[in-house]
């Protein structure tokens, strides 16, 4: 029962640096690419739905993404949620495209981000911490339910804070990985 709880943790764990891998991959580095829009949500027909069920997301070039909205009456809606989404980019409209340019990167603006991938960080740390109180808090249930000793609940503790840190790790090594790539220039 309790290696049930132990390795649930682990995998739950191991979610939350996937999860905040991800979210650090949508913070632009500089470069045009798709998944830059992947968190916008659209107002289409009373309803949030995501960009990408509203519109073909493509790159132009380097620095210019282009968005293809399928329903026409949706342009304006497109627009509206890429300029108040909070990566700072500006739509020209032409036609049932849009056309993202993505303005160069000024040192302000990439400490910005920095704060922000810093944030995204703190939330994955967080996410795995709540997973080890979970873990903690089952075991304990079992011993008090005498289904375990209380030797088994200090061991199973430790195993569970050693997970802990190794994945609160490994989301420090993305952080780290990911200021870098955006103080290049």
């Amino acid at each position: 029962m309790i290696e049930n709880i132990k390795k649930d943790a682990q995998e739950r764990m191991g979610k939350c640096v996937d999860a905040t891998k991800n979210q650090m991959a949508k913070v632009r580095t500089g470069r045009a690419h798709p998944s830059l829009l992947d968190s916008i949500q659209v107002s289409y027909y009373g309803t949030m739905t995501p960009l990408n069920q509203v519109a073909n997301v493509g790159v132009e070039d380097s620095r210019t993404l282009s968005v293809t909205v399928f329903d026409r009456s949706a342009i304006q809606a497109v627009e509206k949620a890429i300029m108040s989404s909070d990566l700072g980019l500006n739509p020209m409209s032409a036609g049932a495209t849009l056309r993202i340019p993505l303005p160069a990167l000024t040192e302000e603006r990439r400490k910005d981000f920095i704060k922000v991938v810093r944030n995204e960080a703190e939330n994955g740390r967080i996410a795995i911490r709540n997973v080890r109180r979970d873990a903690i808090s089952e075991v304990k249930k079992l011993e008090k339910a005498k289904a375990c000793t209380e030797d088994d609940v200090r061991r199973s503790e430790e195993e569970v804070q050693k997970f802990t840190d190794a994945h609160i790790k490994k989301v420090d090594e993305i952080l780290a990985a990911k200021e870098i790539e955006l103080m290049e220039v």
